[in-house]
Formats: C-alpha cells, structure tokens, sequence
C-alpha cells in the first residue's frame, strides 16, 4: 500500500503527506486514479442485469421451481436489480464519496465512530451477514467528515466479501486517505451460512480487527481504544 503513495506523490514525510501532494486536489487525484481504483476494487465493470436474469432463471428450473407462476414471473428482473444494490461497493466513485469532506486539524486525540451497522454478501455461499464495524484513527493533519466513514464501511460491505477481509480494507482506505498516525477497525458479524446451514448456529457470532500504526505498535493506544468499546458494551 505504501507503494501507491509513492508513486503518486513521491515519499511521505513521518507526519503525513509530502508537502507537494497535501492539497484536497492531489487527494482528489489519487482517488481517480486507475492505480488507486485496482487497489480497492473499484473499477468493475456494470452489472450485466441480461445475464443475471438467465441465471436466475436456470437456477429456478434446476431446484424444480415453475418460472412461469405468477410469484416468480419477474423474479430474474428483481434479482438483477438487487445485485446492483447489494453489490454496488465495487463501482463506487472513492472521490465523489470522500466529496471534499477532508478537514485541516491541529489536535492528534482519538476519533471513535462506533456501531456502524452494514450488510454483506459471503462470497463462498453468496448468503448475507451482518453486523456493527467499530472505527477509531489518531489524526495526523486531517480528519473526515463524520458521515463519510458509514459510507467507507459500506463501500465495503456492498460486494463478496469475507469478514477478515473487509476489516482490513476499510482500515487500508482510511489509512490512505487520512494518513493518520493509526487506525483501528473491530467488526462484529453474524453470518446466514452459519446460522441457515451447516452447523445451524444461530447464536454464533465473528469479530475481526485491523490495528495500523500506533494502534498495532502501542498497547496503552490499542487498550483505549478496546475500552472505549467494552464500556459502550455494558453502558
């Protein structure tokens, strides 16, 4: 990750950005560009709604389903139009979203947005889950507006994904974006493949962190910030 600075900016300076990228449109840069897009899987190609519905329409034969019944006669279209919806993540404008809500700071104490709700596609059963992301970073320069976060959690969210996997990409982006001095992520999920399936645990629960920075590197930072969680747990 640290490589796409680089080439966009040349290197960073210890506090954040080098002074000749640290302008909102340099940022504004970085964020339309194909390289940045590659790295978080933003430049996928439509939904192709054709294939979708044929799709469907196979699968509905294939579990013995009469596609002619009224319930099911604009099923394939519905299911279409919904993986526009629930898999939008991946063709998401990264600088329309931040929307210039970058904001010049002095202070360097702790932001924690907690309880983010979001929903998700499993990509190995293509079933939901769901739960609450808990996000805090250590400003270094910058921080962003508070709306923009939920929106960078279901950024995402919105696609296949693995739990693991989205903790730590949300963490990577807002690590970019801000170049704080750390980030934190804690999601908590509850996964359908889990609770409908298999094993039929309906009480079974994940949590994932991603620690960067002075989170990862500093045990005091770290136990804040899990604190701050476990209080709001009991509160």
């Amino acid at each position: 990750m640290d490589k796409l600075m680089d080439s966009l900016f040349g290197q960073r300076s210890n506090n954040g950005f080098h002074d000749d990228g640290d302008t909102l449109e340099a940022m504004e840069f970085k964020l339309d560009s194909n390289e940045f897009k590659r790295t978080f899987e933003l430049d996928l190609p439509p939904v192709d709604h054709d294939a979708i519905e044929k799709a469907t329409l196979e699968i509905l034969e294939a579990v013995g389903e009469d596609v002619g019944r009224e319930g099911l006669l604009k099923t394939p279209n519905r299911v279409a139009r919904m993986y526009d919806e629930l898999l939008s993540g991946y063709r998401t404008d990264a600088a329309k979203l931040i929307n210039g809500a970058l904001f010049e700071v002095e202070y360097s104490d702790m932001v924690i947005v907690r309880d983010i709700e979001f929903s998700s596609l499993c990509e190995h059963h293509m079933l939901p889950f769901m739960g609450h992301a808990h996000i805090a970073y250590i400003p270094s320069k910058k921080v962003i507006g508070l709306s923009k976060i939920p929106r960078i959690v279901d950024m995402f969210a919105h696609r296949l994904q693995v739990q693991e996997r989205m903790t730590r990409q949300i963490a990577d982006f807002i690590n970019e974006v801000l170049q704080p001095q750390g980030v934190a992520v804690v999601v908590e999920g509850v996964h359908m493949c889990s609770m409908m399936r298999g094993v039929r645990k309906a009480d079974s629960s994940m949590t994932t962190s991603a620690m960067l920075g002075t989170f990862r590197e500093d045990s005091v930072t770290r136990g804040e910030f899990l604190a701050h969680l476990g209080r709001a747990k009991h509160s």
